[in-house]
């Protein structure tokens, strides 16, 4: 059975039934943040993989003369995407199917929030991702740290609780993006493991380390313990 049939039949959402709503505003406001500094104000945002479509649902209060588009694969999240949708309330075109099949446009910011962990291959979809927008906004699990692959249990978690079929550190995403063609404008930790919403117990008896061992260096208090996230701005590289 091919790994991508967890999102068509109904698997990934059986393990997974809010779809990881609980963290679309916490996402959405990184989104917004790195577009503030960097005074960009677009009037066009496509998320591909837009899960429950909450993220889009936030930025179109923070963003009001953007139009925003989402793509997914998994048919049921059409039920999430009409919820809260009654005599069309919101702006937001959702739309079932694969983005590189169907997209034909080009939008000034392009999302992908959590997503080229998940795909079988992450450099042919990063790069067919290019020529669809001007900028792009990735937000990427750091799941690969020297305690995970300790422990092992975490990084097994998570590829077959959420899917992750790919790990990353800072600098192997990152160096990722650059070897399939993007110029970095701007990347910053986002410290989900202390902001992000609902963390789990475990998480919250181990800040205390991260705090202390952040405080004398950031790189390899993550690269130890990692529990953290990226959120990356950036635009195809022109060379």
């Amino acid at each position: 059975m091919k790994i991508e049939n967890r999102y068509i039949d109904g698997s990934y959402l059986n393990s997974n039934p809010d779809w990881d709503r609980k963290d679309a505003s916490w996402k959405a406001g990184q989104v917004f943040k790195i577009l503030e500094d960097h005074k960009i104000n677009p009037l066009s945002i496509c998320e591909v993989g837009c899960g429950s479509g909450d993220i889009l649902r936030s930025l179109e209060g923070m963003l009001p003369k953007a139009k925003l588009v989402g793509y997914d694969i998994s048919p049921q999240l059409e039920k999430f995407w009409q919820n809260g949708d009654v005599n069309n309330k919101h702006r937001i075109d959702y739309n079932l199917g694969d983005f590189h099949k169907l997209n034909n446009h080009r939008y000034e910011i392009l999302l992908m929030l959590d997503v080229f962990e998940h795909v079988r291959d992450p450099f042919t979809f990063l790069e067919d991702s290019l020529k669809h927008a001007n900028k792009f906004i990735f937000h990427i699990p750091l799941d690969l740290s020297a305690i995970g692959v300790a422990r092992k249990a975490p990084l097994l978690n998570v590829r077959r609780s959420v899917g992750h079929l790919h790990s990353y550190t800072k600098d192997l995403a990152l160096e990722t993006l650059v070897d399939c063609g993007y110029k970095i404008i701007d990347w910053r930790y986002t410290g989900a493991s202390l902001n992000m919403p609902n963390k789990s117990l475990k998480t919250n008896l181990a800040r205390f380390p991260r705090i202390l061992a952040g405080i004398v260096n950031k790189d390899w208090a993550v690269r130890v313990f990692g529990g953290e996230t990226l959120i990356v701005l950036a635009e195809e590289n022109p060379k």
